[in-house]
């Protein structure tokens, strides 16, 4: 897949290019797994109908709505939650023409822990769960001991598109873990691939 950067408005004025709009929802956490092993951010990614980790969104009509209109359509028929993402909360955009031709946008939205609870607990209730969207799950921002359970071990699984990168690019942007976890996270990950 042939995949790269371009700015949003550069992007809608493409012709021909379908659409796709995805959010990473997080909030700030005291929880401790095990009552040790501090949370620090809860991050929200899906289990897509493919089999495959994404983030919630989906594909948006640009002769219908604005990127976010159908952003916030799209999340609340996965996640059966009214979000209101706007352009403020828009990360990045990147195009593909291989395998077909298509703009990702990726968007991210700091919550409250309480409201990230409310998405969780209305998305089994969502118009597209059990279909498009097998159910929510968090990204494990640590590493146990053993070096490899948690994040590492998270970072092999079968992912959508640049999904990815882009959870990889909001972990570091947004600086939801140190640097040197992450860079550790990842080697592990690349090892046991």
């Amino acid at each position: 897949m042939n995949c790269r950067p371009i700015s949003k408005h550069e992007s809608i004025t493409l012709q021909g290019f379908k659409h796709a709009c995805h959010a990473m929802l997080y909030a700030r956490s005291e929880e401790k797994l095990f009552r040790r092993i501090p949370v620090r951010y809860a991050v929200l990614m899906q289990m897509r109908f493919d089999g495959r980790i994404g983030f919630p969104g989906g594909f948006v009509d640009l002769q219908d709505c604005s990127l976010e209109d159908g952003l916030n359509r799209e999340l609340y028929e996965e996640v059966g939650c009214t979000l209101r993402l706007s352009d403020a909360d828009h990360m990045c955009s990147h195009v593909t023409d291989s395998p077909q031709k298509l703009v990702t946008h990726f968007y991210t939205k700091e919550l409250s822990l309480a409201e990230l609870h409310q998405v969780e607990a209305g998305a089994v209730s969502a118009k597209e769960h059990g279909l498009e969207s097998m159910g929510l799950i968090r990204v494990p921002l640590f590493t146990l001991r053993d070096g490899v359970g948690g994040l590492p071990a998270f970072l092999c699984n079968n992912f959508i598109g640049n999904a990815r990168d882009e959870l990889v690019d909001a972990l570091r942007h947004l600086r939801l873990i140190n640097e040197d976890r992450l860079a550790s996270a990842l080697e592990v990950s690349h090892k046991q691939k």
